[in-house]
């Protein structure tokens, strides 16, 4: 199965595609199984993406939305993805789509992440589409190479969809991520990058297999799902 790159020239083009991509997913998903699912990443390269997505004209009140990852941190923090989600996504029509959080009050991050995968069990699997992004690292999700829990989150066989993963390079140190199993239970993947560094990075990605070193090596250097990466300068 082919990874399919979709390159453009700015970054609101590539906004606008990718929110008509995903889109178009979902609303495949609600024609076919009367809803639809999707998992979200965190930080400033989907903002515009979100804003482009939320106006969209689906039957967004038959869409659930998820993280692919969540910062240990309190849900009105600044750090807080479901923060970020909440003001540039489910908002203008995208306001009744369903939100399933992964930052439960706990007193441990693993309890948390307990919590965040009984949560997700009630929730139809394949997604419809999974949205990643990747850092200069080349981790994905809250996947981070040289965590301690690295290859329990690639590799976990525990059928649990979340996992309490620990960046150990930057606060906050805990984070809760959808393990790399769970998130190829999906009907597409799309990586979403901007900058010539990333598009190195994807490179070196594509062309090795130590998916410790390169977690998103993951998504990219499967057969199950169709992975499509978006990207512009």
């Amino acid at each position: 199965m082919a990874l399919q790159v979709h390159a453009h020239q700015s970054a609101n083009a590539l906004d606008a595609t990718l929110a008509r991509w995903v889109g178009a997913r979902l609303s495949d998903g609600i024609s076919q199984r009367g809803h639809a699912s999707m998992v979200v990443s965190g930080g400033k390269t989907p903002l515009g993406f979100f804003e482009q997505l939320r106006t969209l004209d689906l039957d967004w009140n038959k869409v659930t939305v998820t993280l692919a990852d969540e910062r240990w941190v309190a849900t009105d923090h600044a750090d807080s993805n479901e923060l970020l989600v909440r003001k540039h996504l489910l908002a203008d029509k995208a306001s009744v789509a369903r939100f399933i959080p992964l930052k439960f009050e706990a007193d441990t991050p693993s309890v948390g992440a307990r919590l965040a995968s009984r949560a997700l069990a009630a929730l139809d699997c394949p997604f419809d589409v999974v949205i990643l992004g990747m850092g200069e690292d080349g981790h994905t999700a809250s996947l981070f190479p040289g965590s301690p829990q690295i290859a329990a989150g690639l590799f976990d066989a525990s059928g649990d969809a979340c996992l309490a993963t620990e960046n150990t390079s930057k606060a906050p140190r805990w984070r809760i991520t959808l393990t790399a199993p769970r998130l190829l239970r999906a009907h597409n993947i799309a990586v979403h990058i901007t900058g010539a560094a990333k598009w190195s990075l994807l490179g070196d990605a594509l062309a090795g297999h130590d998916v410790e070193r390169l977690p998103i090596r993951f998504a990219l250097n499967q057969e199950r799902v169709p992975c499509h990466v978006f990207w512009c300068r």
